[in-house]
């Protein structure tokens, strides 16, 4: 192999490494719900967090709000069985959709990072994320939109 070549073909594997990683990390499949919207907000199905697993049922982590009457979706984190973070997924830094990468958010525009409560974790963004209020009552998780 010359020189030059060998020189590519690691060029090629070490920016090619981090997407894989990042593929990899992200194989969880992510569930969608629409919910419902009403004048204050929306209401999802506690039953969303269900999952069938090996014949058990598990609880996913996080679920993805996307409604037509909204501009970006919301994440909804399930922390413990009584305690939910609901997250605008716009950066705060430039207005790019954040993406969910398991228990964190990335920003593909420059590169935030926030945890799964909103706060920032890196920058460039200074601001955290727009967080709703949450609770449940009848079996649905309500994310009051009204509040900011």
């Amino acid at each position: 192999m010359k020189r030059s070549e060998f020189i590519l073909k690691t060029c090629i594997a070490c920016l090619a490494g981090p997407s894989l990683a990042s593929a990899l990390a992200s194989c969880n499949t992510v569930h969608y719900t629409s919910g419902l919207m009403s004048a204050n907000g929306l209401s999802v199905p506690m039953s969303e967090f269900l999952d069938v697993k090996k014949g058990a049922n598990v609880y996913r982590s996080y679920l993805l709000v996307k409604n037509d009457a909204l501009q970006f979706p919301i994440c909804v984190y399930r922390l413990n069985e009584q305690e939910y973070s609901a997250l605008w997924l716009q950066c705060t830094h430039a207005g790019a959709e954040v993406q969910v990468a398991g228990d964190s958010l990335h920003c593909p525009g420059h590169g935030s990072e926030f945890d799964k409560k909103g706060t920032v974790t890196q920058g460039p963004a200074e601001e955290n994320l727009r967080k709703f209020p949450v609770s449940i009552m009848n079996d649905q998780l309500f994310i009051d939109l009204r509040k900011k």
